[in-house]
Parts: C-alpha cells; sequence; structure tokens
C-alpha cells in the first residue's frame, strides 16, 4: 500500500466521540443562531424559528448526554468510516449573515439546507454503526430531520408559492 492511500484510508476514518463532538458543535450553532434570529424575522416565521431553536437545544442535549455516558465509552472510540455527507454537515457550522431584517424566504432555505444536510448526515451515521444506543440515536435524528424538511418544504411552499415572499 503506497503512503497517499495509507493516509486517504486512516482520513476516512474516525471515530464516534469525533462525530458527536461535530454534532453537538452543529446543533449548538443552530440553536444560537436560531435564537439570535427570532427577534430579527417576520411575525410570520417567529413561532417557525422558536421551534427550529428549541429542537436544536434538544438534539445539543441528547449529543452531550450520550458524549457523557460512562456505558458508551467503548462504543465512542469505535472507529468508523467517516461518512460522505460529513464534510457538508462540517460546512454547516459556518453561519450565514442574513442581516438585521432577514427575508422569510432566504430563512427557510437557510433552515431546509441545513435539515437535509443533518438528515443525510444522521441517516449515514445510523448505517454505518452497529445496532444499540449509538445506532438508535442516529436513526432517531435522522428521522427527525426528515421531518423537520417535509414541514419546513410544505411552509416554503405556501409562503414563497402563495406570494407570502
Amino acid at each position: 500500500m503506497t503512503k497517499s492511500s495509507e493516509f486517504d484510508r486512516l482520513s476516512a476514518m474516525t471515530n464516534l466521540r469525533e462525530i458527536l463532538a461535530v454534532a453537538t458543535e452543529f446543533e449548538r450553532t443552530a440553536r444560537d443562531f436560531y435564537t439570535a434570529l427570532i427577534p430579527k424575522v417576520s411575525k410570520n416565521l417567529r413561532y417557525l424559528v422558536e421551534e427550529l431553536a428549541d429542537e436544536e437545544q434538544q438534539h445539543f442535549n441528547l449529543f452531550t448526554e450520550m458524549s457523557e455516558r460512562k456505558d458508551l465509552e467503548a462504543a465512542l472510540r469505535a472507529r468508523i468510516k467517516r461518512p460522505a455527507s460529513d464534510r457538508k454537515f462540517s460546512d454547516c457550522i459556518h453561519l450565514p449573515d442574513l442581516g438585521e431584517e432577514p427575508d422569510d424566504q432566504a430563512v427557510l432555505q437557510y433552515a431546509l439546507m441545513r435539515e437535509h444536510a443533518a438528515m443525510e448526515q444522521y441517516t449515514a451515521l445510523a448505517d454505518c454503526t452497529e445496532a444499540g444506543p449509538v445506532h438508535d440515536l442516529f436513526r432517531y435524528l435522522a428521522n427527525e430531520e426528515t421531518k423537520h424538511k417535509n414541514e419546513l418544504e410544505a411552509i416554503y411552499y405556501e409562503i414563497v408559492h402563495s406570494g407570502g415572499v
């Protein structure tokens, strides 16, 4: 095996502790972003942004609790293949500046992009983890993110295509 292919193989690997650290940061930045956005968005979207902030807080809490569980220490050290969606997911930690009066459409587009990235990442992680609490957590979150994305798509269609934006 050449040095290049060995490096590629090793860089394609990670462990669940590293994955949880990135996922926790993903959820924290989303929570903080949506919380700061609440007073800036139109009244049409305020309830939605409040819900998104709350959902991100719940996910943050789940990841924090999971990473602190002593009974999962071995699972968290286990090496897994880094999901193909990992880079896109990690990129979501960098937040856009939507200004002081963000457009409803821009807020919804951003939220949809984040939900889609999370859905892909958590699905990939569920697919590459063994049965047990970590797998169950990722499967649960993949389903949650899919529901959120579907709900946001319906709201987006209603607002954007009904002349709301």
